[in-house]
């Protein structure tokens, strides 16, 4: 996956904005809060993706290769995985938990900021 697939990938998720910021990293929100970050290794250029996953993905996903604890969050008690090669994740799969990303970040949000973007379920 590149910068560009990144992008437009996480711009079709409904009302996400996008920023670039932390030294050009490619931040992802939903109503304001984080759900994915894609920024570079300065050798090789390869896109690193950063997204929040739940316990269990996270206690699995940390030991496999291409994969790692994400700085800085990580290190804070945050659950929160950096895809740094498709050796364990290829891209359809990266795109599952970004889309898991979203739905964890969009379902923490109060309950007044879901419904008044659609979020939601109406049962």
């Amino acid at each position: 996956m590149d910068v560009e697939d990144y992008n437009a990938f996480c711009k079709g998720l409904a009302h996400t904005t996008h920023v670039v910021q932390w030294g050009g990293a490619h931040v992802w929100k939903v109503a304001g809060k984080v759900f994915a970050v894609g920024g570079w290794q300065d050798e090789d250029e390869q896109l690193f993706v950063t997204f929040k996953c739940s316990e269990m993905s996270f206690d699995m996903l940390k030991e496999m290769p291409g994969c790692r604890p994400a700085p800085y969050l990580a290190s804070r008690g945050m659950k929160w995985i950096q895809r740094t090669s498709e050796e364990t994740l290829n891209d359809e799969a990266l795109r599952d938990y970004l889309k898991e990303s979203y739905r964890l970040v969009a379902s923490g949000l109060p309950k007044k900021k879901q419904k008044e973007l659609g979020l939601l379920d109406e049962a």
